[in-house]
């Protein structure tokens, strides 16, 4: 059975109900709660009788279950609808990009728009919270994966799109501060917990409107083969976060053909002001005021990593 934990600013916390009951660990960081994973359990069974130092789940403000500096590694189009949404129309090769693990949040911490953004999206993420060292050369077969991973986070990988598709890259559009709300809470999985992960649900909504909502069966490439795919150049620690990307629903979408022929004719600068000119009548975009929530769990419950709400806000100075 999953245990949820919560991270404050005044330690760690087992999650049960409408409680929660702290860990008794120094714990200062997501690897150091691992490897303390004895007092984990020690505080899940006393929330289980009733026992330990247990307080109101309302009354504690969520950080980040995983602490930063770490290593944020993410899978690049991911989901065969988000493949679809982008363009794509035959085989997606596997791809990952890093994001600065200074853009971590909390899952009830501002998304702030930078003043010079206009078209900012959102995307929710299952996250793999690694539990043991992936080394260069690793493979890791589908039974395996309760070796390497501890645990799953929703996260929510929000882009600058004008940055990342002018600059076509991916570091600085999806790095800026708070751009990786993560938790509320850090699902860590006992080995049969695994058997579940095909149910598990993403679901993101913007002002209660759902946008995002599918099952991991739309993953194109698992868990198991993208580590074992990531260890053929990268490591990974305890700690480290792995994001499985998104699937359709994003704000961004591709152009249709016939357009995108069409744009491939003008110049990149002509190019690029026609396309943002369209795009700035697509209200999917995040602005200021609204808010994003986020869900992963299975219909039964059994993996359930809790509810981000996110509010969107100008950067400082800005209208």
């Amino acid at each position: 059975m999953t245990t949820n934990v919560l991270r404050t600013v005044d330690g760690w916390w087992v999650v049960r109900g409408e409680s929660a009951v702290r860990v008794a660990t120094g714990a200062r960081t997501t690897a150091e709660l691992l490897a303390a994973r004895d007092a984990v359990r020690e505080a899940a069974v006393g929330a289980a009788a009733g026992g330990g130092e247990s307080v109101a789940l309302a009354g504690l403000t969520p950080l980040s279950p995983v602490t930063t500096p770490c290593r944020v590694v993410a899978q690049m189009v991911n989901y065969r609808s988000h493949a679809r949404d982008s363009g794509f129309t035959g085989e997606v090769p596997p791809a990952f990009f890093r994001k600065a693990s200074g853009s971590v949040s909390g899952a009830r911490d501002t998304i702030v728009r930078p003043a010079h953004v206009r078209f900012l999206d959102y995307e929710v993420e299952l996250g793999l919270v690694m539990g043991a060292p992936l080394r260069v050369g690793d493979v890791v077969e589908e039974g395996e994966l309760s070796r390497y991973v501890a645990g799953f986070v929703v996260a929510d990988d929000v882009s600058a799109r004008d940055v990342q598709l002018t600059k076509t890259q991916f570091y600085e559009s999806k790095s800026y501060p708070g751009f990786t709300p993560t938790g509320p809470h850090l699902a860590l999985l006992e080995p049969e917990d695994f058997a579940h992960f095909g149910n598990l649900r993403l679901r993101l909504s913007v002002n209660g409107e759902v946008r995002q909502d599918r099952t991991v069966a739309d993953m194109i490439v698992r868990p198991a083969r993208a580590l074992s795919l990531l260890a053929r150049f990268q490591a990974l620690d305890p700690g480290d976060l792995l994001l499985t990307g998104t699937p359709g629903g994003t704000a961004l979408k591709a152009p249709a053909k016939a357009v995108e022929k069409l744009g491939a004719l003008l110049p990149a600068e002509v190019k690029w002001k026609v396309f943002f000119k369209n795009q700035a009548r697509n209200d999917a975009y995040l602005r200021p005021g609204d808010v994003v929530t986020a869900s992963i769990r299975t219909p039964d419950g059994r993996i359930d990593l809790g509810e981000q709400r996110n509010v969107v806000a100008a950067a400082e100075g800005e209208a």
